[in-house]
């Protein structure tokens, strides 16, 4: 696999790379990311190997990761696929600045607009469902968007299952810009989204991003169960160290690093590094297949990710990193999956769906 073996994304035609180019690193504002020239080096090493989807946000470092990425796009702009996101509020006390409403989305369009230096965005992703908005204002203005120009695609990220199905619903039954793109926590220590968000996204034809697929750095090996007592601050937020952001959103558990030994033991059998066998996991996975988002901090651990991409998982590591890793599915996935009530659906007769 290479970065220039493209893909297209979910239902629609555009075509991006296996792997995409996160940018929330891009920026030192919040205490932890890489300055402007390790970034500027990791874009260009992604964009000379064939990359073209990068991955960015509004919120990501206070804007500083929509402007370097202006900057390093301007006189290349046709060749790359730019994401963005808009929901998370950059106006403090300012209530309309934040969630999902129009106002809220066109405004976070014309800033990110301005910030990337570019009169339009290929891939608009709703950040995180605020559990306020009513569904047909979100689609509605996504649909505007994309028929002014501004915005050419729309996507979705971290919103529970049965909401988006709503929203992809209703866009075809009223001829909107569908949604094409989901993006989610996913990695072998964040599995839950096996049991409602990928089947979702597999059947309304979305392309899926996985964010945090080394959770939040656990499967590099970078942590020990020393590192468990660590506690962060509830008014950290986003800043502080990546220790801080691995404990504030509960990747640094005991689990996590019984997985991560796997995962090291591994990469020692087949001389790779641990994050390597962790992105080669994802990229394995099929019906749908997910894209990775890596967000590298200098261009060693860059360099090293893209390595990611010449590793094969045969079927014995895949059933070990399966088999620590796993989750119970839940009802009713559980309860549909007994022998009994196969038996009982089926009368004895062999019936499965074609691939």
């Amino acid at each position: 696999m290479k970065l220039d073996n493209y893909l297209t994304l979910g239902r629609s035609g555009l075509r991006v790379s296996p792997m995409s180019l996160g940018t929330m690193t891009f920026g030192s504002d919040w205490g932890w990311g890489a300055d402007a020239g390790e970034s500027r080096r990791m874009f260009d090493a992604y964009v000379d190997r064939g990359g073209n989807f990068i991955d960015t946000a509004n919120f990501y470092t206070n804007g500083s990761s929509e402007k370097l990425l202006g900057q390093f796009i301007a006189g290349k702009r046709d060749s790359v696929v730019v994401a963005t996101k808009y929901s998370l509020n950059m106006q403090p006390g300012n209530p309309n600045a934040g969630g999902n409403h129009r106002r809220n989305m066109i405004r976070s369009v014309e800033a990110s607009l301005q910030r990337l230096g570019t009169d339009y965005i290929d891939l608009l992703y709703l950040h995180i469902w605020d559990n306020l908005t009513p569904i047909d204002e979100v689609m509605r203005a996504f649909d505007d968007l994309v028929r002014s120009g501004k915005v050419l695609y729309a996507g979705i990220s971290d919103t529970p299952a049965w909401q988006v199905a709503r929203m992809q619903t209703l866009a075809d039954l009223r001829g909107w810009a569908p949604l094409v793109a989901l993006q989610i926590e996913h990695s072998l220590i964040e599995r839950t989204v096996e049991r409602e968000l990928l089947p979702m996204a597999h059947e309304l034809g979305l392309g899926v991003m996985a964010w945090s697929p080394l959770g939040s750095g656990v499967l590099t090996g970078k942590y020990t169960r020393a590192d468990l007592g660590h506690t962060q601050s509830a008014e950290a937020g986003v800043t502080g160290t990546r220790k801080d952001v691995a404990a504030g959103n509960g990747a640094l558990q005991p689990r996590s690093l019984d997985i991560a030994d796997v995962v090291a033991q591994i990469a020692k059998e087949q001389d790779r590094s641990p994050a390597q066998i962790a992105l080669a996991w994802l990229l394995h996975r099929t019906a749908p297949t997910v894209m990775p988002i890596i967000g590298a901090r200098t261009f060693a651990q860059f360099e090293d990710n893209l390595g990611a991409l010449d590793v094969v998982l045969d079927s014995d590591a895949l059933q070990r990193l399966d088999a620590v890793s796993a989750v119970a599915k839940g009802f009713p996935h559980d309860f549909m999956a007994l022998p009994m009530t196969q038996g009982v659906l089926s009368g004895g007769s062999s019936v499965r769906r074609p691939a």
